[in-house]
C-alpha cells in the first residue's frame, strides 16, 4: 500500500485514479484479515504504470492460480487476490443501478467461483461476535425477511429528497441508510466488502466526488462503525448510533480530519459492570407510583418507535429482546399505540411491516 502512495503524489490523473481504486480494493480485504499475494501486487503495479489493462490483470491472476506456485497459495490469499481485482473493476465502472438487487449483483460479481452462494440471499439466521461489543452480536435481519426489507429500504431512499439539506444533514442521512443496508446482511459472507462497493457507487450516483483511500486505510473502522450503528442494548444503557460512521463520511465527503479509531467504539465499562449485576435488581422499583409507571410506559413506546423507524419489519419477539420486556408486554404497548393512532401494521400478520403515523 505504501509503495502505491508515490503514484498519487507524482502520477498523472488517470494513474492516480487507478492507484486509488487498487488501494481501496486491497484495503477492503483487511475487513476479513485477508492479505494479497506478492504476485498480485507486482501485477497491479504493471496496470498502474499503464503496461497492462485491468482485464489483463484479471486474466493473469486467474491463470496464476492454475500454476504450481499459485496452487500452493492458501485459499484466503486466492480470495484476496481475485476479489480485489473485481472490486477494482466495479469501482472503476461508470454505470450504476439503484435497485434492491444491486447488492446481489455486486456480491455475485465479487465472489463468483469463491463462494457457492455468490449473489444468493441467505435463508437462515446469523450471529457474529464483535470485539467492539465485547463478544455480543448485532441483530441482523432474519433470513426470511431479507428481500422485503431490502425493497423497503431502497423504496424509502428513492422517495427521500436531499433538497435544502446541509452537508452535515446529508451525511447523517447517508450514514443511516448505509447502516440499514449493512444490517440486513443478506449473504453468508462478504457483506461488508459488498456494502463498501455499493456505498462508493451510491455516493458517485448522488454526484459526490469520492476519493477511495479512506476505505483502503480505514476498512476495519468502517465495519466497526456499522456495528455500532446497529447495536442497541437498553438493559445496559447502549443505543445504536451513527456518530462513528458520520465521522467516516464527513472525512470522505467534507474533507474533515476526524480521528478514526475503533477503540473509541468499544462499549464501556458501565456495560460490563451492569452486565454483572443481579438481574433481580430491576425489581427494586416495584413499589413505584402509578405516575412513574405511566412514564415508563411512555419511554417503552418511544423505544418501540425507534425500533420501528429503523427496522419496520421487526416482530414482537424481536422488539421484546431489544427492549427487555416480554412479548406480551410488547403486544400491550403496540395495541395502545395503534388505538392512539401512532402506528399501523401493513400487510399480513406474518411478513407485514410497521408504519409510524404520528410521532
Amino acid at each position: 500500500m505504501e509503495d502505491y502512495s508515490e503514484y498519487i503524489i507524482q502520477g498523472e490523473p488517470d494513474k492516480r485514479e487507478r492507484v486509488r481504486n487498487w488501494m481501496t480494493a486491497i484495503g477492503l480485504q483487511d475487513v476479513d484479515d485477508l492479505k494479497p499475494s506478492q504476485y498480485f501486487l507486482d501485477t497491479v503495479k504493471q496496470n498502474i504504470e499503464g503496461k497492462i489493462t485491468l482485464e489483463e490483470v484479471r486474466k493473469l491472476v486467474d491463470q496464476y492460480y492454475t500454476t504450481k506456485e499459485g496452487l500452493q497459495q492458501e485459499k484466503r490469499t486466492e480470495e484476496a487476490d481475485k476479489v480485489a481485482v473485481r472490486i477494482a473493476e466495479l469501482i472503476a465502472h461508470k454505470t450504476f443501478s439503484f435497485r434492491p438487487n444491486s447488492l446481489a449483483s455486486i456480491h455475485r460479481h465479487l465472489f463468483e467461483g469463491i463462494y457457492k452462494f455468490a449473489g444468493i440471499y441467505r435463508d437462515y439466521n446469523i450471529t457474529k461476535p464483535e470485539l467492539v461489543l465485547r463478544g455480543d452480536t448485532v441483530r441482523y435481519e432474519s433470513g426470511d425477511m431479507i428481500s422485503d426489507t431490502l425493497e423497503y429500504e431502497f423504496d424509502t431512499e428513492k422517495k427521500f429528497s436531499y433538497e435544502g439539506l446541509s452537508m452535515p444533514e446529508m451525511v447523517k442521512h447517508i450514514s443511516r441508510f448505509i447502516a440499514n443496508v449493512w444490517q440486513i446482511h443478506p449473504f453468508g459472507e462478504g457483506n461488508t466488502r459488498t456494502t463498501a462497493v455499493f456505498a462508493i457507487q451510491f455516493l458517485k450516483h448522488l454526484g459526490f466526488e469520492v476519493t477511495n483511500e479512506i476505505f483502503a486505510e480505514n476498512s476495519k473502522y468502517f465495519r466497526n462503525s456499522l456495528v455500532r450503528a446497529n447495536y442497541t442494548n437498553m438493559q445496559y444503557g447502549i443505543t445504536e448510533t451513527t456518530e462513528y460512521l458520520e465521522r467516516f463520511f464527513r472525512n470522505l465527503l467534507m474533507g474533515e480530519q476526524n480521528e478514526l479509531k475503533s477503540r473509541y467504539m468499544i462499549v464501556g465499562t458501565k456495560w460490563e459492570e451492569n452486565k454483572k449485576e443481579d438481574s433481580t435488581a430491576t425489581q427494586e422499583n416495584a413499589g413505584s407510583t402509578q405516575e412513574s409507571t405511566q412514564e415508563t410506559s411512555r419511554s417503552t413506546q418511544e423505544m418501540i418507535l425507534d425500533e420501528i423507524r429503523k427496522h419496520p419489519f421487526t416482530t414482537r419477539e424481536q422488539l421484546a429482546k431489544v427492549i427487555g420486556i416480554t412479548p406480551d408486554g410488547i403486544k400491550k404497548q403496540l395495541d395502545k399505540m395503534k388505538k392512539a393512532n401512532r402506528i399501523k401494521h401493513v400487510g399480513p400478520t406474518k411478513g407485514g411491516h410497521w408504519e409510524i403515523i404520528t410521532e
